[in-house]
């Protein structure tokens, strides 16, 4: 594990994420969630009273996902991951990605993960263990 010099409290490499409509869209095309609130402004407003569509949850922990493997590189896999949305999230939002290192057992690290909206209101929660491979 010294190889690649992790210590607890290490924090990820951060990054803002920004959806627009379209990037909204076909994510939740691909993920086969037909739910009005991604596409459809006025019945979200009128029906659901958003002020705004919003970013679907399983985009959001997609986006924690990216952080952490971007952090590994090749040095590593992504063993477990969970997430918990916190607040809604809005197309609109910039949306800020932070992790840190929370415990380390030989080459196993876990990991907490938050995004953040431009207000500091944190909307969704992770944890990831993630595994580094050895002897590269």
């Amino acid at each position: 594990m010294s190889e690649f010099n992790i210590q607890p409290g290490d924090t990820l490499p951060g990054r803002d994420f920004k959806a627009d409509t379209v990037q909204l869209f076909l994510y939740n095309a691909a993920i086969w969630n037909p739910h009005r609130i991604h596409y459809d402004l006025p019945y979200t407003r009128e029906r659901e009273g958003h002020p705004q569509l919003l970013i679907d949850g399983p985009l959001q922990g997609d986006w924690l996902t990216q952080i952490v493997e971007e952090w590994l590189d090749d040095r590593g896999v992504l063993a477990a991951f969970r997430y918990s949305n916190r607040q809604a999230a809005y197309i609109g939002d910039v949306l800020t990605a932070e992790g840190r290192v929370t415990a380390l057992d030989g080459p196993v690290a876990e990991l907490a993960l938050t995004l953040r909206n431009q207000d500091g209101v944190t909307t969704t929660e992770a944890t990831a263990s993630v595994r580094f491979e050895t002897g590269r």
